[in-house]
């Protein structure tokens, strides 16, 4: 029988990632979610529109991130911050497929 309040480790990572710098599974996670939105963004029939609209400008700029995505019936929704926006810019085919207020951002 499991001593009440003795609970298994889910994830080791996790759990490590606890004791180092906290901005560095913040780095991790962001690079994981700005993969998925290329992924999505440039397969074949996949995402019909990229909309982007800034939400918010101070104290921090918040951009939202809009794809269409018909054959899976459902609409991914993701704000993003001006570094990870500009980051996901810099890809040529990426960049052709967005439209919105891309005036003011540099890439």
């Amino acid at each position: 029988m499991a001593i009440p309040g003795s609970y298994k480790i889910a994830s080791r990572n996790r759990s490590f990632d606890a004791i180092g710098d906290p901005t560095l599974g913040g780095d991790r996670r962001v690079q994981r979610i700005l993969d998925s939105l290329i992924e999505q963004i440039l397969q074949e029939g996949g995402c019909e529109s990229v909309r982007v609209r800034r939400v918010f400008t101070s104290p921090r700029e918040i951009f939202r991130l809009e794809l269409e995505l018909p054959d899976l019936g459902y609409q991914r929704t993701t704000l993003l911050d001006r570094d990870a926006l500009e980051e996901l810019l810099e890809i040529d085919e990426v960049r052709s497929r967005m439209h919105g207020d891309l005036s003011g951002l540099v890439y």
